[in-house]
């Protein structure tokens, strides 16, 4: 079984409001990329991926006026692809969803959302002291994380697929706002992923073959304020302990080096600088399916061999999106 996750970059201004494909040579929201382009591109790399499910963050947007799942079924169409119906959760303002694109012939999903007294459903609101006043404040996802329940011919398997809060400074007017809004951001993205981790505590109570991908927009390491809180919303997710931990290769090959070579899955570009590029999308898994002969890739353009040296996908992930897929294979 192969289980992917891929942040694509504003997917939802490809669509009209209708869920078609608008495929011509106006520009899309990437930067120096035509709709054309980009859709072609996209197409060509879900193609090269052929996998079971993708949890596909930023899908298309879905609300009163627009429908995330029927364009992505389109476009499942458009390019052949197998994993051609869509799963969608909670709904949000921000015109980017959390979607679920699967095969199913191959496996079964339902929104499964839960909740506890602790921890609401995603939807809701979470308590907790950002700013350290003894008073409590409400802690929201934009984008509510999407829990699914996968069934499959060799088993059940619970999914949380995430898009976590940046940290990026927007808005900004000077210096001294920019650190206030970043401090401000990470509490928000902190507490979003302490919330996480009280799901993710329930599963492992329940026994269930856990898998959490998406895009945390966090690593370890990642910037000077995580040394304000400890640690980074990564680690709070992963959890320690081997009978409660989650596991992914990348982010124990970031927490057990500070310097030298890194794992990335984005690449973003600066005007006049050099790309800047992060880990910033994982897959954790419970042991359970790590024992299953798990295996991880990123499908970086050029730090994997298979997709460097053929052309067409290489360019392909480049002009699709500013971040990269990374891939979970499961033996049957």
């Amino acid at each position: 079984m192969k289980i992917a996750t891929y942040n694509v970059e504003w997917f939802n201004a490809l669509f009209d409001d209708d869920g078609q494909l608008i495929d011509d040579d106006g520009w899309s929201s990437r930067w120096n990329v035509t709709r054309a382009q980009q859709t072609a591109a996209l197409g060509h790399v879900f193609q090269a991926l052929d996998a079971d499910a993708v949890m596909v963050i930023e899908a298309p947007d879905s609300s009163r006026k627009r429908d995330g799942a029927m364009a992505l079924a389109n476009f499942a169409a458009r390019f052949g692809l197998r994993a051609n119906t869509a799963l969608t959760g909670f709904r949000n303002d921000t015109q980017q969803e959390i979607a679920l694109l699967y095969d199913p012939k191959v496996v079964q999903a339902q929104h499964d959302p839960g909740a506890d007294p602790g921890f609401p459903a995603f939807d809701q609101h979470f308590q907790m002291d950002l700013n350290i006043d003894a008073a409590p404040d409400p802690v929201i996802w934009s984008k509510p994380p999407l829990e699914v329940a996968l069934t499959t011919a060799s088993g059940q398997y619970r999914l949380i697929g995430v898009h976590a809060k940046s940290k990026a400074p927007h808005g900004a007017r000077d210096d001294a706002d920019a650190i206030r809004i970043s401090i401000e951001n990470r509490r928000k993205q902190l507490a979003q992923c302490i919330w996480l981790r009280g799901r993710v505590d329930a599963h492992f109570v329940a026994g269930d073959d856990l898998i959490v991908l998406g895009d945390f927009n966090d690593g370890p390491g990642l910037d000077t304020y995580e040394k304000l809180f400890g640690q980074s919303g990564v680690e709070i997710v992963l959890g320690k302990g081997a009978d409660r931990e989650l596991f992914d290769p990348h982010a124990r090959m970031a927490l057990g080096r500070r310097i030298g070579a890194m794992p990335v899955t984005a690449r973003f570009r600066r005007r006049g600088q050099p790309y800047l590029q992060a880990l910033l999308d994982y897959i954790m898994v419970s042991p359970g399916v790590r024992n299953q002969g798990a295996a991880w890739q990123i499908w970086h353009p050029f730090d994997h061999p298979d997709c460097y040296e053929d052309r067409d996908l290489r360019e392909a992930l480049v002009t699709a999106s500013d971040h990269f897929p990374v891939v979970l294979t499961i033996p049957n």
